[in-house]
């Protein structure tokens, strides 16, 4: 077992810091009593997105307005009406638990147009309300690189579109690419939406809320640019090069929007992005899918080798349509499964030349979110005791094998 210790600050009072921040806005001038606010949810595992939204809600029911939650989510939860509100109460995000209605529809509007001519597509609730909030982690995209990525701005341009809009915006990244299409349309967004106010949170490797900050609409690509300045220097990396094999316990969209993130894995798999000129990993083997995921396997395909049992979990209907509306068919590949772990590990090896284990440079990782504890081999042990921020723990052990060839889970804590 390896600890890689990754910088991480004192975590946020997420309800403080959001009320100061509402405060700041001098809000009382805007929202009127009886106003209709809408409050978006995405689909993503946050871990204070609760928290802030529960704060929001009393806070504005504290100005006599009608907040009420709903879902920003592109085509997420099978894109649905119930499957994206049954997703938030998965998340923990209810009317009991945040005090206020939750309201899903995938209705939408065309309220504008791009530069360059095509339709900007937005969620009728938020259209019709007199108000939205936005709320979004911010952090490095999965498949895109710029100077705003996920965020803010990234939930008015593919969460708030629901299914047509997302998909109508990812279709534009070939052409314009990301930030483009990302600052065109979220500029339409705000001159015809009355967006209120933003919510931006940044979470550290253990997804404890390090940074947060609360603006006005028009200093949203501001506040993206620079909490994802922050988030960057947060991430959890794996610290090993050249490294022939990776297994990972779980994917999933709780842990990355691409089931497992790509910032970590290196396998962009996005054709209006290039590939890293080096790859990390030679070949990837992740054993199972989240149950916050609902069957989404969008991601599966950056690896070469999987389990029997995640394929058995996979929901083909919602995989296929996050992958479509993200442009991304290639991301729901379907790997070589598996009945057991030996079997499919000593297959990975011996396709990179490995034909003698103990030479196998493998790192084994509970999911490309958590990434505070690793198994490495023995190969790469003299490097990990080289490096900085890495502590080596333990003695080394045979890979810990049952009778039937599998590998135990549960092995990593948090």
């Amino acid at each position: 077992m390896v600890k890689n210790h990754i910088p991480a600050p004192e975590a946020v009072d997420v309800p403080f810091e959001v009320r100061r921040g509402l405060d700041a806005l001098n809000l009382t001038n805007k929202v009127k009593p009886g106003a209709r606010v809408a409050i978006t949810a995405g689909s993503r595992g946050v871990t204070d997105m609760r928290a802030a939204i529960a704060t929001v809600v009393d806070y504005l029911k504290g100005l006599g307005a009608e907040p009420f939650v709903a879902p920003a989510m592109g085509s997420h939860g099978g894109a649905t009406d119930q499957g994206q509100a049954d997703m938030l109460t998965h998340l923990g995000i209810t009317q009991e638990t945040v005090g206020a209605p939750i309201k899903s529809s995938m209705a939408t509007e065309v309220i504008g147009e791009t530069s360059y001519g095509q339709p900007v597509v937005i969620g009728r609730d938020f259209v019709k309300a007199d108000h939205v909030v936005v709320v979004n982690r911010v952090k490095p995209h999965t498949s895109f690189r710029g100077v705003v990525e996920s965020g803010l701005c990234k939930m008015l341009t593919i969460g708030m579109g629901k299914h047509a809009g997302a998909k109508l915006a990812h279709s534009q990244f070939y052409a314009h690419g990301f930030e483009q299409v990302v600052r065109e349309i979220a500029g339409v967004v705000m001159d015809k939406v009355a967006v209120l106010c933003g919510v931006a949170l940044v979470e550290d490797y253990r997804e404890q809320t390090a940074h947060l900050a609360v603006c006005g609409p028009r200093e949203f690509m501001k506040t993206d640019s620079e909490m994802l300045q922050k988030a960057r220097r947060l991430m959890g990396m794996v610290p090993f090069k050249n490294v022939d094999l990776l297994i990972v316990d779980e994917m999933g969209k709780n842990i990355s929007g691409s089931g497992m993130d790509s910032n970590v894995t290196g396998r962009v798999m996005n054709q209006a992005t290039p590939e890293p000129t080096e790859r990390q990993f030679k070949r990837i083997f992740v054993r199972d899918l989240t149950p916050e995921s609902e069957g989404n396997a969008l991601g599966v395909g950056t690896a070469e080798f999987t389990t029997r049992r995640l394929v058995e979990k996979i929901d083909l209907h919602k995989t296929r349509v996050n992958c479509l509306t993200a442009s991304v068919p290639e991301k729901g590949r379907i790997p070589f499964a598996y009945d057991h772990d030996r079997e499919a590990i000593s297959d990975a090896l011996s396709t990179v030349g490995i034909e003698d284990g103990s030479q196998s440079r493998v790192v084994w990782i509970k999911n490309t979110l958590e990434l505070g504890q690793m198994l490495v081999s023995q190969a790469l042990l003299a490097e990990a005791a080289d490096m900085e921020n890495v502590e080596v723990v333990g003695e080394v052990q045979d890979m810990p094998f049952d009778e039937q060839g599998d590998l135990p889970v549960g092995l990593f804590t948090r």
